[in-house]
């Protein structure tokens, strides 16, 4: 009861106030993967639009993967950003 109490409360608070200032590796796989499958999408759609007559469905297929590479590339800047925040970190070492 006291779990189902706890796990309540924290999916009403919505977002973490800030990240974790690690990436497990089970996070880490998770990350490439999507990024694997935006990249994947992004690439499907503007070749089903290079192949489309209909300019409207034209112009919905760009759209589509114009948003994935947008989802992918804030992603990659997620984690480059992620990366240059640990580099000082490492170079004290």
């Amino acid at each position: 009861m006291q779990q189902q109490q706890n796990f309540q409360a924290q999916s009403q608070q919505g977002m973490m106030p800030q990240p974790p200032g690690v990436i497990s590796t089970k996070d880490s796989l998770y990350l490439t993967d999507m990024m694997s499958w935006n990249l994947l999408a992004a690439k499907k759609a503007h070749f089903y639009a290079s192949q489309c007559q209909d300019q409207q469905l034209k112009a919905e297929a760009e759209k589509c993967g114009q948003m994935h590479q947008r989802h992918y590339e804030k992603l990659l800047g997620h984690l480059n950003e992620h990366l240059n925040q640990q580099q000082p970190l490492n170079n004290m070492q």
